[in-house]
């Protein structure tokens, strides 16, 4: 597909979503440049004074956005950066400057490694291992018998590739201690970390709190435009604003995105809760609707992973080629005004002609019943092939 086809097509798939009369989840990435800033100014009153002065290099509301999220994750301080994988690249060389040891015990399925190019070695000089290659996080008997040093034990929770998926606690507290005992510092991608909650059955600060420093992300779970923080003791953070400005993210002004983050903390973090919870009903009621579609024909198999989503998030893999299920996925929305699923891609270590799609339930999921996700489920698979 050339350039050209891919934008029409990414037009054409926004336009019927954003025409939609219902969808499972709303992405800011489908919204006009309009409505996400009518939007942003009628909440920012809601968290913000704005007769106040605009941030200038890091202070006012970019400083109340920092104070804010090391307060909820139990930290001394915190630093906002424009993006994650700044974020994460600053924290990790800080560590590794610590600690002596450049190498990162990792997933090979964690986002350093599979989304932002190589730059944890190309950029900060560091080295990735992996305690294992399973779809899962390690075990803390992984992380204890692994055959050479690490400096830092980074866990992504959950870890999206693998389908959004977390331990148990226990297992989480095991290997945590696990890389305490190897001499390691443990940092936690916390993407995503937010509606990690209801399955760890912990508030944020226990959670955050077995770790020695946590990035959090406001556009993902929490609907902000960009942006994201670094939380860790004073010293850390101190260092981590040094090398922020060495890495070009020292940003003179950030207040779009420091508002967009408080409102998706004053609006969406208190909802996670009710949006994984609904997820599990939903995850039921898609398994329902495509076991009929099995058994009638118009399927040879699917798979939901995982079964019971662990957070509001979890991925669907099917056995056609991404086009085509983006095709029907496009056509359900612009002619029954329905969205059920978004983007398709080749499935994660999967066989050639297996894709998967990422199923996130948020505030708009909510009204959907397991009868309309079957109903949903049958339109879609009649547009199929």
């Amino acid at each position: 597909m050339t350039e050209k086809s891919e934008q029409d097509e990414r037009q054409r798939r926004n336009a019927a979503y954003r025409q939609a009369r219902r969808a499972l989840s709303r992405h800011s990435a489908v919204s006009t440049v309009g409505e996400a800033l009518a939007a942003l100014a009628a909440g920012a009153g809601e968290v913000f004074d704005l007769d106040s002065g605009v941030d200038i290099y890091g202070d006012g509301v970019v400083a109340e956005l920092e104070q804010r999220v090391a307060a909820l994750l139990g930290f001394p301080d915190a630093a906002f950066f424009p993006t994650g994988t700044m974020a994460q690249q600053v924290a990790l060389r800080c560590w590794a400057a610590r600690t002596g040891n450049a190498t990162v015990a990792l997933h090979p399925m964690a986002h350093p490694e599979v989304h932002e190019r190589g730059a944890l070695g190309a950029v900060s000089g560091l080295r990735t291992v992996y305690p294992t290659d399973a779809p899962r996080l390690p075990t803390a008997d992984e992380v204890r018998d692994f055959d050479e040093p690490f400096g830092t034990l980074m866990l992504e929770l959950p870890l999206r590739d693998a389908g959004f998926v977390l331990p148990s606690w226990e297992e989480l507290v095991a290997v945590v201690q696990a890389g305490r005992e190897r001499d390691a510092v443990v940092h936690f991608d916390g993407a995503r970390l937010w509606e990690c909650t209801a399955h760890f059955g912990q508030p944020l600060r226990e959670i955050a709190g077995l770790a020695d420093s946590v990035y959090v992300s406001f556009y993902k779970s929490l609907g902000g435009l960009s942006g994201a923080v670094l939380a860790g003791d004073a010293s850390l953070v101190a260092e981590a604003r040094t090398w922020r400005h060495r890495y070009g993210g020292q940003i003179f002004q950030q207040y779009p995105a420091a508002l967009g983050a408080l409102i998706g903390l004053e609006r969406e973090l208190p909802r996670l809760e009710s949006y994984v919870a609904h997820a599990k009903v939903v995850a039921e009621a898609l398994g329902e609707g495509l076991r009929e579609g099995v058994r009638g024909g118009a399927l040879p198999w699917f798979r939901i992973n995982p079964e019971v989503p662990h957070t509001h998030q979890f991925q669907v893999w099917l056995p056609y080629g991404a086009d085509v299920l983006g095709e029907a996925s496009v056509r359900l929305a612009e002619e029954t005004g329905v969205v059920l699923f978004s983007r398709w891609n080749d499935a994660p270590g999967g066989p050639p002609g297996v894709s998967c799609t990422e199923v996130t339930v948020a505030a708009s999921g909510l009204e959907w019943t397991a009868d309309d996700v079957r109903v949903a489920v049958a339109g879609f698979l009649q547009r199929v092939g």
